[in-house]
């Protein structure tokens, strides 16, 4: 079984570092910025008042502390947010579900934003087998029931559809 999975991995990184090997599952980022003053590869948009999104940008933002400048983490929350700057991903947008803004300004949502993230941030394996045909629907319909509820989950409330969704006190 482990020589299965450990010739899967070194496959899988030998597609990485020679592009013309890669197929399309591959998702392959570029490991060095070449000047601090370049916008970040891919910019990350999430609910800065969820506290289950927050630890996760958390998380993610340890992982890249190694390469920074490389996620841009865009918390829709704060007033000054224009989604104009952000390829027109309005607040009610995307506090619907998770997008993501790639290297080549492309717009994913959902399941697929969060592949585009997690290898952004040197997790390509997670992203992959997010998006594999045999785990991909199970991913869809989860992801599809969180963010119908989170508001509620964490405290929020369902009538929150507009404006700065702030938690509820009692």
């Amino acid at each position: 079984m482990f020589p299965k999975v450990r010739t899967s991995l070194v496959s899988g990184l030998t597609s990485c570092l020679n592009p013309k090997a890669a197929t399309g599952a591959t998702v392959c980022r570029r490991q060095h910025r070449t000047s601090g003053s370049e916008p970040a590869d891919v910019k990350v948009l999430y609910d800065g008042l969820c506290p289950v999104c927050v630890t996760e940008i958390r998380f993610l933002r340890y992982l890249q502390r190694n390469q920074p400048g490389k996620v841009d983490f865009i918390d829709i929350s704060l007033p000054g947010y224009d989604g104009t700057k952000y390829k027109d991903v309005s607040y009610e947008m995307a506090m619907d579900e998770m997008h993501v803004i790639d290297e080549k300004d492309e717009v994913h949502r959902g399941v697929p934003a969060f592949a585009v993230m997690y290898s952004a941030v040197g997790l390509g394996w997670l992203g992959r087998f997010m998006m594999w045909p045999p785990v991909r629907p199970f991913m869809d319909k989860s992801y599809a029931i969180f963010a119908r509820n989170r508001l509620k989950w964490t405290g929020r409330g369902e009538e929150c559809t507009t404006g700065r969704c702030e938690k509820k006190t009692r």
